[in-house]
């Protein structure tokens, strides 16, 4: 017995020593018969897999020969041919460089200083990389994890090229770019392993680095959401220029200018797979239309996640993208760091030079798979990945470059690497042994200002008038004030409407903050309902935007000022439109918390939308977009269906730190009149008991809370004679904050009636209504003496024809026949 186990045990580890050596000779075969050589390159011979000395196939009695293996594998995507001679090419043609200009960026082939620092970005972003990949097998980094190796000539430029002051936005592989960016790598690594003295404090993790003193700006989840964050992230350089302020030490805007030469900009990271998002189109119609300092990085690994991209994508040519805007582009080989250092950086100072936008395609190949935890399942991946590495390796084909070439000696790169890692090593030790967030920490990064702020106590910039009289002309001075003037006359004899309120409040914030700028579609024109009226005229393009069809375009410009010290206001001309911008919406919502904390989100989203009875709109322009957004953490939202709640609420979100979203009634923004109280904000966290139940009907129990907002405040306004006709009265409270929800007012009421009905202006699954109802039956159940009276919309689509709406869009003539039901209990 003893015998035969032993014998077993041999004869399989035999067959798994077989094994190894076949898929080992495969691919040692594949890579040496498939080494190429680009014209002008130093071939990286020395790291492939040598046959010889390991002598593999000698040694198997297999029948798989050299030739044979590599007919086995053919990389789907071949290197290409790009030395500096065709970059330098590129540059002349597309950027107007001279050959005098361009030779003088070859100096860095001789600069041994600035080579030894792009080679140890390039050591550190491998070596942290690989320090995150063996605490993730620890469990010490967890969730989804993507790692950067084999692209680090990206982390060389930016390195090399980018600037502590220039913005800067990636994506979920971040990692390598915010080293490169000088985030610490202590903090990182913390961030990393959940712990408090990471760079969000175990808010963010992986996917969401963030350092503000480094305007390392994300580490974005979303594919390609980056693209429009940049883009307004750049808008806010220009902005710092035309109002003549700038960011102190703390990162706050001052009355001090940029410098003379502030040659500022953003860059934005993006693979190639979301290289083909519609965002991009977007962003480079922005970008060449407002000129704005933004270079547009592209990743090329030939993988949109682990699919070979070509596959799923016509145009490869990412940095020809450009062209039909005025953008040029730039295409380096990512297995030469040093010539992506030298063309990236003519890239960039064409870029700083004032000239506009560019783009820039590093093609390169990633050694991992998109993470850890992906099978990598897809066609050719794996067997790319072996052949990459040993013929692909940006640091190993820098080594034999300089040390051929007699710029380095072994020694030295070997004294650098040691360094290296043991700074790495260090910053493993920092993370681990720091401590995890506390639990509170989660509630206290939910908004930036707390919900019972009194937004009449905040403090308008001192420098206000200053940067207002060098910016807005003595006309457009006069023309504004006499403007806000006849605003607040209409007000004082109770005819301004809910547009000219929400205008009104806009102008005063606008000249209050000089940091408020605004976007919106048919912005000149003022819009459907006039609420951006005259604010082009006064405040210029460069604060008051006319935008492209496309909400989540400049709702994600607005996302980039806000965390770059302004204040952006979003008009969208119907709040359905919103819909284009949910990511967005999701991001402005979550940026706090994830940051944590470093990064407010002062972002107003105003627009009219709801469901009026026979508004006749039909259901794509009659959605409940208020319930969509509900369950997006960090939002603020409110509602207003008069025009002094949407003037009080308007200031109140100007003035708050995190994103807020007003929702006034499409069917009433010209219709409801009525007076404001002039200079004064409201809270965002009350509704407002509009009409009170008798004592008389609340004691013979014939009472009933009524909650509604938008257009059935004016259906429960016009049903009051009808319900009191009957004997019957109601508490009618205005839900202006639907979020958060001011349960100390419903349950004040509840205590007096104990009964609710909801006039709900959602639908039955996942409306308001629904929210609200299972809040008060879970908080207030003991208030109740009957059910929650739900009058919500239909679940099925909103129709245009009247007869059919009634089916579904709940009136006045309901609510009459719901406190009926409650007070006669038939339910």
């Amino acid at each position: 017995k003893i015998t035969r186990k032993i014998f077993s045990t041999f004869i399989v580890a035999a067959m798994y020593f077989r094994h190894t050596a076949l898929v080992s000779a495969i691919c040692a075969a594949s890579v040496s018969s498939f080494t190429f050589a680009p014209k002008g390159r130093v071939v990286n011979n020395a790291f492939a897999p040598n046959v010889a000395k390991y002598d593999i196939s000698r040694k198997m009695s297999a029948t798989v020969t050299e030739t044979e293996a590599a007919e086995a594998f053919v990389p789907m995507r071949p290197p290409i041919d790009m030395d500096w001679s065709k970059i330098a090419d590129q540059l002349t043609e597309r950027f107007g460089y001279s050959a005098e200009e361009v030779e003088a960026y070859n100096s860095l082939e001789t600069d041994k200083e600035a080579l030894l620092k792009l080679y140890n970005s390039m050591n550190l972003a491998r070596a942290f990389e690989n320090a995150c990949n063996q605490a993730y097998m620890q469990g010490k980094i967890r969730g989804f994890m993507h790692l950067d190796n084999g692209q680090e000539s990206i982390p060389g430029l930016v390195d090399y090229a980018i600037k502590n002051g220039d913005k800067k936005y990636s994506y979920y592989r971040e990692h390598t770019h915010a080293l490169a960016s000088g985030v610490d790598p202590g903090a990182i690594m913390a961030e990393l392993m959940m712990k408090e003295t990471g760079t969000c404090k175990g808010a963010g993790g992986s996917m969401h680095i963030f350092d503000k003193k480094t305007y390392f700006q994300g580490g974005w989840a979303l594919v390609a959401e980056q693209l429009p964050y940049a883009a307004g992230a750049a808008k806010s350089i220009l902005i710092d220029q035309a109002l003549g302020i700038s960011d102190d030490a703390d990162i706050e805007k001052q009355d001090v200018a940029p410098p003379a030469d502030d040659d500022r900009i953003s860059v934005v990271f993006v693979g190639e797979g979301g290289s083909q998002n519609g965002r991009m189109a977007e962003i480079l119609n922005a970008a060449s239309k407002d000129n704005l300092p933004l270079l547009i990085l592209t990743i090329d690994n030939g993988r949109a996640i682990n699919t070979f991209t070509p596959d799923i994508a016509k145009n490869n040519d990412v940095y020809m993208q450009g062209q039909h805007y005025g953008v040029p582009g730039l295409l380096v080989d990512g297995l030469d760091a040093v010539d992506v250092a030298k063309g990236g950086k003519a890239a960039i100072d064409y870029i700083r030079s004032g000239k506009g936008p560019v783009m820039l395609q590093v093609h390169t190949y990633r050694f991992n798979g998109h993470s850890p935890a992906d099978p990598e399942h897809e066609r050719g991946r794996k067997e790319e990945k072996v052949w990459a590495r040993a013929e692909q390796d940006p640091i190993k084909f820098f080594e034999e470059k300089y040390i051929a070439s007699g710029v380095f000696t072994e020694d030295e790169l070997k004294a650098a690497r040691k360094e290296t890692l043991a700074g790495v090593k260090a910053a493993v030790q920092f993370a681990d042994a720091s401590n995890m967030p506390p639990v509170e920490l989660a509630k206290e990064l939910e908004y930036p200002d707390a919900p019972d702020t009194d937004y009449n106590k905040k403090e308008a910039p001192a420098y206000a008038d200053a940067v207002n009289a060098r910016t807005i002309n003595p006309e457009q001075m006069d023309n504004v004030q006499a403007h806000i003037a006849a605003l607040r006359d209409k007000s004082n004899a109770g005819e301004l409407s809910i547009g000219d309120a929400i205008n009104l409040a806009i102008h005063e914030e606008m000249l209050r903050d000089p940091r408020t700028t605004i976007h919106a579609e048919d912005l000149q024109a003022g819009s459907s309902y006039d609420i951006p009226k005259l604010t082009q005229q006064t405040y210029g393009k460069i604060r008051a935007a006319d935008e492209i069809i496309d909400e989540g375009h400049f709702i994600g410009k607005a996302l980039g000022e806000a965390m770059n010290g302004y204040r952006p206001i979003v008009e969208l001309m119907n709040t359905n439109f919103g819909i284009y911008g949910m990511a967005e919406l999701s991001s402005a919502g979550n940026t706090f918390a994830t940051t944590g904390g470093a990064f407010d989100m002062p972002m107003t989203i105003v627009g009219a939308g709801g469901t009026a009875p026979n508004q006749a709109l039909g259901a794509e322009h009659s959605q409940p977009f208020h319930a969509y957004i509900m369950g997006i953490p960090g939002l603020k939202i409110c509602t207003a269906a008069s025009p002094d709640a949407a003037y009080g609420l308007t200031k109140s979100m100007i003035r708050d730190n995190g994103p807020c979203f007003l929702f006034a009634p499409v069917k009433m923004m010209k219709e409801a009149k009525g007076k404001v109280d002039l200079d004064k904000c409201m809270p965002l966290n009350k509704a407002e008991l509009l009409h009170e139940a008798s004592e008389k009907t609340v004691k013979s129990r014939n009472a009933v809370t009524v909650l509604t907002y938008l257009h059935g405040v004016k259906e429960a306004q016009n049903s009051l004679d009808a319900i009191t006709e009957e004997g019957f009265d109601i508490d009618l409270i205005e839900l202006r904050a639907l979020k958060p929800l001011d349960m100390e007012t419903i349950a004040k009421s509840l205590g007096r009636t104990n009964k609710l009905c909801i006039l709900d202006e959602s639908t039955k699954s996942g409306g308001v209504g629904a929210t609200i109802s299972a809040q008060v039956s879970e908080e207030l159940f003991d208030l109740l003496d009957a059910p929650v009276k739900r009058l919500c919309m239909d679940d099925a689509p909103v129709p245009y024809a009247e007869t059919m709406e009634k089916a579904v869009v709940k009136r006045g003539t309901d609510l009459v026949q719901g406190v009926f039901d409650l007070c006669t209990k038939k339910w």
